[in-house]
């Protein structure tokens, strides 16, 4: 198969076409090196250079000061949902999560087996379609620090800019919007991403965190989960993923080369939500978004239909046209549309070109 769908997946998701074809080309053998990055050493000279390149894109992409490492590990988030309270929560401190969604409410969870925990703020009840403004947050100021996802992606919502947290340390759930657009690092102790929404394949998570708090880590911790051990090896305490860096090298190379920067993306992305959520607010109800209005995510756009007979033939005759993976999440219903920085602006066109025509088709 050689024709390409429009993938609105959640996650792994859309990959830069460009990016691709550097994997397809080099795939068998590196320029220069005769074998490929799938087999060369992690301490080779090689990979070395990848890995370097890899960090300084990012430090370039978010103007990350040398206040802070930058760490490539494994596990995913929900290896940083227990990593995260084990490193920085310690004995008889507590610390603060705001839960905007269900991702929020896993970190809680994890976060509850390591020590004491406070919830901030909950969205339960309207089944979190917003976000809290900073007078609602019921803060603790001697918090070892305060937990928030920036965007959910089951819900579709999105913070548009940082809690106001005061001198706690701030601690991001970053997964699913990492590098949509610039971003002010120092505001933040540890900002974190899973890399298979914005950022490259799945099996890299990217972890920024300011030197300071390296200093609460435990010696007598297991080594993985230590992260001052991680920072003191480069990333390279075990045999890091080595697939996954060379990937995320070739996307922020995409994101600095291609695109122009965070700024051009935060741009693009705003242009691309911008015309699905139009045909929300057009359809008379027809089209429900889940996300109150000044809370939605420019990432994923979840919305529902009148019935569900009406979602299955949405969705039906979506993959039909080449657009896939909108289904949404079984704990909201409807439609997810991820459109994440890969997504091209004629995947986007195409997807409100067909909303507006099923809405045409199928409004009573």
């Amino acid at each position: 198969m050689t024709q390409r769908v429009y993938n609105f997946s959640a996650g792994p998701a859309v990959m830069p076409v460009p990016v691709l074809e550097s994997i397809q080309r080099d795939m068998l053998a590196l320029p220069g090196v005769g074998a490929s990055i799938l087999e060369i050493s992690h301490r080779s000279g090689t990979f070395v250079a990848i890995a370097e390149a890899a960090e300084a894109n990012l430090r370039k992409l978010l103007s990350i000061s040398d206040d802070y490492a930058v760490l490539f590990l494994q596990g995913g988030s929900r290896l940083q949902f227990s990593m995260i309270p084990m490193n920085l929560l310690g004995k008889g401190q507590s610390a603060d999560y705001i839960l905007t969604g269900s991702w929020g409410n896993d970190a809680l969870k994890e976060a509850k087996k390591e020590g004491e925990t406070s919830v901030a703020w909950d969205g339960k009840s309207t089944n979190y379609d917003r976000l809290p403004k900073n007078g609602d947050l019921k803060l603790n100021p001697q918090a070892a620090y305060i937990h928030y996802t920036s965007n959910e992606t089951i819900q579709g919502v999105q913070f548009k800019s940082e809690p106001e947290v005061g001198e706690v340390p701030l601690v991001c759930d970053a997964s699913s919007e990492f590098l949509y657009k610039p971003l002010d690092v120092s505001k933040y102790g540890l900002l974190y991403a899973c890399a298979q929404k914005n950022a490259g394949p799945s099996g890299v998570t990217v972890v920024i965190i300011r030197k300071d708090l390296l200093k609460r880590s435990d010696p007598n911790m297991p080594g993985y989960l230590n992260y001052q051990i991680h920072a003191d090896n480069g990333s390279m305490w075990n045999t890091p993923p080595t697939f996954g860096i060379y990937v995320l090298k070739l996307v922020t190379d995409w994101l600095l080369n291609d695109v122009g920067g965070l700024d051009a993306m935060y741009q693009r992305n705003q242009d691309k939500a911008k015309l699905l959520y139009d045909v929300l607010d057009e359809s008379n109800g027809f089209y429900a978004g889940h996300a109150q209005r000044e809370d939605r995510s420019l990432m994923n756009v979840t919305f529902r239909l009148p019935s569900d007979e009406l979602t299955d033939q949405f969705v039906g005759e979506a993959k039909k046209q080449s657009l896939t993976d909108l289904k949404g999440h079984r704990s909201v219903g409807g439609i997810r549309a991820s459109i994440y920085n890969a997504m091209p602006l004629a995947g986007v066109e195409k997807l409100r070109d067909f909303m507006v025509e099923f809405k045409e088709k199928n409004a009573k």
